[in-house]
């Protein structure tokens, strides 16, 4: 398991990789949180929210939620977890320069990421294997 301090060494490196046009507009910048955020479509409590653009009152800003990464990257070697923190952030600058271009594309591609999750949730939870009958004596087995 990372330490906040090391997630947070890490994000500040990836975003020194990222060309600071990228960061116009984003007057909140990328925040390191200590939380676990859940999904509120999760089914199973498997379903974290790593990491979240916002625009709101308070501006444009990334949300990077320790916890959730914690809960999700188990056993990650570093160059493992730097890939995904790296992936991480890059979804959510995605999501930050289609907002100021007024794209939502990314948006779309979440939703259909969520309805899928929702639909193998649904098919694992309602599919029941068959029973297996035993043969009797008389019958060949397997």
């Amino acid at each position: 398991m990372y330490t906040f301090e090391e997630i947070g060494t890490m994000l500040d490196e990836i975003c020194e990789e990222i060309p600071q046009p990228f960061f116009n507009g984003l007057n909140g910048g990328v925040n390191l949180l200590p939380d676990t955020v859940m999904h509120e479509s999760a089914i199973d409590d498997d379903l974290y929210i790593m990491g979240e653009y916002h625009r709101d009152a308070l501006g444009r800003y990334i949300n990077i939620y320790y916890g959730s990464i914690c809960k999700s990257c188990i056993d990650y070697s570093p160059e493992r977890m730097r890939h995904r923190l790296k992936k991480l952030l890059l979804h959510e600058f995605t999501h930050h320069v289609e907002a100021l271009a007024g794209e939502r594309g990314l948006e779309i591609k979440d939703e259909i990421n969520l309805d899928e999750y929702k639909s193998r949730k649904h098919k694992a939870k309602h599919h029941r294997p068959l029973a297996r009958r035993r043969p009797k004596d008389n019958e060949p087995g397997e």
